[in-house]
């Protein structure tokens, strides 16, 4: 007889949840893509549960992470830091990680990890700069996909340094980039090694020691990724679970949980 357990991350731009038989295999995963204070958390849960055939009732052990995780009270058994969820998620898809970089929708996170156990981490949480929402401002004043900034800055010919690092000035120096005739694709790139230049800056506080893995919603972006490779002179690797990293170490401590209290 398996047992089930549910993580769920409802960070501050998606709500993400994985279903894990015994501790070990993901069954099923959901990702709405609004986060805390709208519907995304409950309709997150409702579709993951779907998508296995199974009920709340199922689940062994329930565990919220997350920015808005102290809003699933009665839904979650229990609720942890976002730091070890992502540091327990890395660890089970990358045995060997010591750097965990996770990039989110409104902070930047940078852990080191010891034999799968955070021992020290980083973050940037009192400005927007280097985050997705950095990148989805940027996007719309290119009037571009979020999705297709890593592929467009592909195509750039020519390093193009986007300064500033604060959201506000960023997006008026881009405007006024674009005033210039400036290609959009040369933007992007500059916009990506922007981005890389302020995590890469994060990382050295802590240590960026082999093996580096991406967490996140940004880890899609290859551009980057490929940025940040150049700024820390590291391998950076990414996984396609990448926006479910948290999701998948909550309902790893789930698991942890349940076989704890009931020991036979």
């Amino acid at each position: 007889m398996s047992i089930y357990t549910l993580g769920i991350d409802i960070g501050s731009t998606a709500s993400k949840c994985v279903i894990l038989a015994d501790g070990k295999e993901i069954i099923s995963k959901s990702l709405i893509a609004v986060g805390a204070g709208t519907s995304g958390p409950q309709r997150a849960i409702s579709q993951v549960l779907e998508n296995a055939g199974m009920k709340e009732e199922d689940m062994a052990f329930t565990l919220a992470t997350g920015y808005g995780r102290n809003s699933l009270e009665g839904i979650a058994d229990y609720q942890m830091s976002e730091l070890s969820c992502h540091a327990k998620g890395a660890s089970f898809l990358f045995p060997d990680v010591h750097t965990v970089i996770d990039i989110g929708g409104q902070d930047v996170k940078v852990l080191q990890i010891e034999n799968g156990v955070m021992t020290n981490f980083v973050m940037n949480d009192k400005c927007a700069a280097g985050t997705g929402r950095f990148l989805d401002v940027m996007a719309r004043v290119l009037e571009v996909k979020v999705e297709e900034l890593g592929e467009l800055g592909a195509q750039s010919t020519k390093n193009l340094a986007i300064s500033s690092t604060c959201t506000v000035f960023a997006e008026s120096e881009v405007i006024s980039q674009l005033a210039q005739g400036s290609d959009k694709r040369d933007i992007i790139n500059g916009i990506h090694h922007s981005v890389a230049s302020r995590v890469a800056g994060l990382a050295h506080r802590v240590g960026a020691k082999e093996l580096v893995v991406m967490t996140g919603g940004v880890a899609q972006n290859t551009g980057v990724v490929k940025a940040l490779e150049e700024e820390l002179g590291r391998t950076i690797h990414t996984s396609p679970l990448t926006q479910y990293n948290g999701a998948l170490g909550a309902a790893l401590f789930a698991y942890d949980r349940y076989k704890r209290a009931h020991k036979d």
